[in-house]
């Protein structure tokens, strides 16, 4: 059986879709062959898995300010959109696959999605993100939704949004996994400095939240507890200079043995969900939650009261949460992590069993 796998993102890139899919497709990389389409010129990491990348004009570079940027992207999704698709369909059409797997993701999502190039084979498709947060639409995800012999949903709170929208049609719950391997012990050892990780870009939209955790962790240091923030991905942050507290980068790697050494070497989990776009807190699930539930530390969750992961992690008691852009907040919530550590972490042991067994996503997801 081959699976040609549609997304518009390399599975060798940093992200949370090709972190999903890389462990879905684990060991039957043989029997994959990814198209991925992209808006970026850059070449990525190869791996194990076949790709063929095509590039969206005109492609955004990495040097572009942001309203060049704009501009580029509203040329590609408006101007260029049908010559990319054409694209898309004559390099898809070379590719012999039994089974279409597509990200509904981007303007590009539907490009094969019709009568003629899936003749007859079944056609699977995966939404990570409401369709208005990716530069999609409604209609692609309509017809994505209506078509798809099966569905593959990021979070229920997705699957029972796009069955209001689309149709009353049935979904399973596909996400990222932990291995069993990946799951620490709670570590009981006295900590100083406390380490605070965080992995991944940091978007405009978490500016707030991150300048909020900065001036908390300045307000514990003055109590006379030190802090280490270890960013891996992230870029210079200007306003974590001169701070009372270590801050340290680290540069990008998808090594999942190194990813998970530095992740149980934290003692708390720093995880932000913005406060704007409503249509993203709501229904998606950060895969950066996922990982952080088999480590060794606890999770600190800084976001919306009514999201998705909020929703889970409250429920199943495995992080303390904060819900406000006040410091002093974030600050009960930072001494609270310290007080209770061992049992949250605990508890989001639990969770990652129950919900986030990768062995159980990947058997869920190569079903026939």
């Amino acid at each position: 059986m081959k699976l040609l796998s549609f997304q518009p993102f390399s599975l060798y890139e940093n992200g949370g879709g090709n972190r999903i899919l890389r462990r879905l497709y684990q060991g039957k990389e043989l029997q994959v062959i990814s198209l991925a389409v992209t808006g970026f010129a850059s070449k990525p990491t190869t791996g194990e898995i076949k790709e063929i990348i095509i590039t969206a004009a005109p492609a955004t570079r990495r040097w572009m300010r942001w309203h060049l940027r704009d501009t580029i992207i509203w040329l590609r999704e408006k101007v260029f959109r049908f010559w990319t698709i054409n694209r898309i369909r004559k390099t898809a059409a070379k590719i012999p696959f039994d089974i279409l797997h597509v990200v509904n993701h981007g303007p590009f999502s539907a490009a094969l999605n019709n009568d003629e190039f899936l003749a007859g084979k079944p056609l699977w498709v995966s939404f990570h993100d409401h369709f208005s947060t990716t530069h999609g639409s409604s209609a692609d995800a309509d017809k994505l939704w209506n078509r798809a012999d099966r569905r593959l949903v990021i979070s229920k709170e997705l699957g029972n949004e796009y069955q209001q929208l689309f149709g009353n049609k049935p979904y399973t719950i596909i996400t990222d996994g932990v291995e069993t391997t990946e799951l620490s012990i709670p570590s009981v050892a006295k900590e100083s400095p406390f380490i605070i990780y965080f992995a991944g870009l940091l978007h405009i939209e978490y500016i707030k939240l991150f300048k909020v955790l900065a001036d908390a962790l300045d307000l514990v240091t003055k109590q006379g507890l030190t802090f280490k923030l270890i960013l891996r991905a992230t870029q210079r942050i200007t306003f974590l200079d001169n701070r009372l507290f270590e801050v340290e980068y680290r540069e990008m790697s998808l090594n999942n043995n190194e990813l998970n050494d530095e992740l149980n070497s934290a003692s708390i989990l720093y995880l932000p969900i913005k406060f704007t776009t409503p249509d993203f807190y709501l229904y998606s699930l950060s895969t950066k939650m996922i990982g952080y539930l088999g480590a060794t530390g606890a999770i600190l969750y800084h976001g919306p009261v009514d999201s998705a992961a909020y929703n889970m992690l409250q429920a199943a008691n495995a992080a303390v949460c904060c819900n406000t852009l006040n410091a002093d907040d974030l600050v009960r919530s930072i001494m609270e992590l310290i007080n209770n550590k061992n049992p949250i972490s605990h508890n989001a042991k639990t969770l990652a069993q129950e919900k986030f067994n990768v062995a159980v996503m990947k058997e869920r997801f190569w079903q026939q």
